[in-house]
Parts: C-alpha cells; sequence; structure tokens
C-alpha cells in the first residue's frame, strides 16, 4: 500500500519505493529521475524496508506532478490502481481479496485493512478506516488523513477491484471533512463483467486480465 501513519515525522520506505515503481514502470525511470530532481531531495533511490523523512513525500508528489504535467490527486488514484493491476503487486491484490467474496463484503471489511496490512508488512500502519451503508448498496468511507491523499490512493484502489470482482461502481472522492477524507461508493451492478477470480494459491490469485 502507499500511504501509512508516520511517527516521529519518518515514512516507511514501501510507500517511496511504490511511488518509485509507479513512476518508472507506467512512464519510464527517466520521469522518475526528474521528479527526483524536482524535488531537490538527497536520495534518488529508496529501499522498501527503510524509514525516510516524511517531508519528502509531498515534494516527490509535487515532483512527478510537475513533470508529468498531471494533478497530484490523478497521480494518487493512478497508483491505487496500479497496485491491483500490475503483475507485480499480486500480494496487494490478494491481501484485499481476502476481504470477501463479492466487491460489497469488501468493502465491509476495509476497517480491518490497517490490521491485514500489519500482518504483511511489518511497520507499515495505514490510517484508520471507517465504512458506513447508510442505504443499500451506497456506502461511505472515512479515511484519516495522514498523510494527505490516502482517500486518493484508496478510490484507484478500489476502483481497480471493483473491475476485479466484476462490478459496476461508482466512486467519488469527496474532499475532506473534520480531518478526514470522504469516499463515496454506489454499487450499480453486481454482476456487471466476469469476476476475475481469485485462488488462496498465490500462483492462481496472482493473475489478472
Amino acid at each position: 500500500m502507499l500511504c501509512a501513519k508516520h511517527g516521529a515525522q519518518l515514512m516507511h520506505g514501501l510507500i517511496f519505493r511504490t511511488l518509485e515503481a509507479f513512476i518508472s514502470d507506467a512512464f519510464s525511470s527517466d520521469h522518475w529521475a526528474k521528479a527526483v530532481a524536482q524535488a531537490d531531495l538527497p536520495v534518488t533511490s529508496f529501499e522498501a524496508m527503510l524509514q525516510y523523512d516524511a517531508g519528502h513525500f509531498p515534494k516527490l508528489l509535487a515532483g512527478c506532478a510537475d513533470v508529468l504535467d498531471r494533478p497530484e490527486t490523478v497521480i494518487l488514484e493512478d497508483l491505487g490502481a496500479y497496485l491491483i493491476t500490475h503483475q507485480n503487486h499480486a500480494s496487494v491484490r490478494r491481501l484485499m481479496r481476502f476481504g470477501g467474496d463479492t466487491f460489497s463484503e469488501l468493502l465491509h471489511s476495509l476497517g480491518d485493512l490497517p490490521d491485514r496490512t500489519r500482518l504483511a508488512v511489518s511497520g507499515l500502519d495505514l490510517p484508520g478506516i471507517l465504512v458506513r451503508e447508510p442505504i443499500p448498496q451506497s456506502f461511505t468511507i472515512q479515511c484519516a488523513d495522514n498523510p494527505m491523499g490516502f482517500g486518493h490512493v484508496m478510490v484507484g484502489l478500489l476502483r481497480a477491484m471493483a473491475d476485479d470482482y466484476g462490478t459496476l461502481a461508482l466512486l467519488e472522492h469527496r474532499g475532506l471533512r473534520d480531518g478526514t477524507e470522504i469516499i463515496e461508493v454506489q454499487v450499480v451492478e453486481t454482476a456487471f463483467a466476469d469476476d476475475r477470480g481469485f485462488s488462496l494459491a498465490a500462483g492462481h490469485g496472482a493473475h489478472h486480465a
């Protein structure tokens, strides 16, 4: 996963490494190098299991936005989708698929995602997530805004997961409310397309269309 809470102004290296991989894979390593140069950081590449100054991340994101000429929010949403669809991150898809047999079940399970992620990656603490379903198939997701933008990553990730389940869903980031990012999800059709399937065996659960 991309974003996580950080203590003592440090952030898990996996966050930075994921952004680096996404920019390099989706665009090019030259784009990443230009973004790092734009951010004027002392580090040019990141190790997944180290800790880095949390202040580097907003600078890197701003550098990526400048180099790619894209809004930061779009980059974060595309990053969320990348985590599900790219073969190098099949473990993220499996982690999400453990949340339920349907997309709606997955949404209900999101509150447990920080604990599941912590078990998978030591030291990676996701912001708290609260899910409500005030009307059947209409969900409101609250994500703690620490760091800023985690909700946009979740939007991209959940859009990709809806496709993975074969579900037609409308997702919209509604901005900040009382320090939390608000995402609204409307499940329109649960059998819109074929479910891409899931197996507990890593070799079978890793495929994507």
